[in-house]
């Protein structure tokens, strides 16, 4: 992305089932470049080429959706399992990367959680995104390796956040 601006406006809004792809593919995007220097080449590229999961498609409709847009580009979504508090996903376009997209779309999803009375959130963080989590209140718990659905085993940090007091 070129042209970014002092204080860009983020603009939030719930992503529907026609904004998959854009979705798809902004993630492909951000594992090539943003993981590549946590994982081995190999890992990355069976990562990067795995197709758009099912589930996608339910945790989209489900509501657990949300993508941040500035001048009417993609910069970032997260995803959120309503069903069991579980962080699927937050990504940023690389370019955008460092500029707080991530600090919104993760505020975003647990204004979700806390309205769905979550006590608590968890993920699987990838190890380029440890930093990030652990920043935004996230407690790691163990060293885990996530059974991406292509088949291979992701090292990564299981973590959670309490969202209520003494939860």
């Amino acid at each position: 992305m070129t042209g970014w601006t002092e204080g860009p406006t983020i603009t939030l809004k719930a992503a529907a089932a026609a904004d998959i792809p854009a979705l798809w593919a902004l993630r492909t995007d951000a594992v090539r470049r943003s993981c590549a220097s946590y994982y081995a080449p190999g890992i990355i590229a069976v990562w990067s080429a795995a197709p758009l999961p099912p589930v996608y498609a339910a945790l989209v409709a489900g509501g657990g959706a949300v993508m941040a847009e500035s001048a009417g580009e993609l910069q970032g979504y997260a995803i959120l399992d309503r069903g069991n508090g579980e962080v699927g996903a937050v990504f940023v376009a690389p370019d955008s990367g460092g500029r707080g997209v991530g600090k919104i779309l993760l505020g975003a999803l647990e204004r979700m959680a806390r309205a769905d009375r979550r006590a608590r959130l968890h993920l699987y963080a990838s190890l380029n995104a440890v930093g990030f989590y652990r920043a935004a209140g996230f407690v790691p718990l163990r060293e885990a390796q996530y059974a991406h659905p292509s088949g291979i085993a992701l090292d990564c940090v299981y973590m959670e956040k309490a969202l209520l007091p003494g939860a």
